[in-house]
């Protein structure tokens, strides 16, 4: 199916690229999520149209991801949980237990924008761990796992 972008979506185009996706993806999540339209001739001149505030609302949030994102860089979550007596973790601490303990620190994350790209925390100490606050605008923060008896 082709559709035209009406957002900047990671591996796939920017904004007001037309590119031909498999019609699941389309019709289940680009399109219901309103990153993407049908690439018909009347939505490609109401595009067209829209295109100026479409680049000044992605500038904006781009912008206020920046913003966040320098609040957010380099900043030390610690995170306690309970170990045995090898120091492993009992559980583990996952996308939900990060975006906790950054709304306690007053920084409102989605869970889904915490890349834990090899599963959840399962030993004590430090891990970077990044936060995509927008497809353009990535932060880091260090999430030190403590461990209790």
């Amino acid at each position: 199916m082709q559709i035209i972008l009406m957002e900047k979506v990671v591996n796939l185009g920017g904004l007001g690229d037309v590119v031909k996706v498999k019609d699941g993806y389309a019709r289940n999540f680009l399109i219901p999520q309103g990153k993407a339209k049908r690439a018909t001739e009347a939505n490609r001149k109401v595009f067209e149209e829209k295109r100026a505030e479409l680049e000044r609302t992605h500038a904006v949030a781009v912008g206020a991801a920046q913003d966040q994102a320098g609040k957010l860089e380099g900043l030390m979550l610690q995170i306690t949980r309970k170990t045995g007596v090898d120091g492993r973790l009992f559980g583990s601490v996952s996308a939900h237990d990060i975006t906790e303990a950054l709304a306690a620190q007053g920084f409102e994350i989605e869970k889904s924008a915490v890349r834990l790209p090899e599963g959840p925390l399962k030993a004590i100490g430090d891990t970077p761990v990044q936060i995509a606050l927008h497809a353009d605008v990535v932060a880091t923060v260090t999430v030190s796992v403590l461990g209790e008896h």
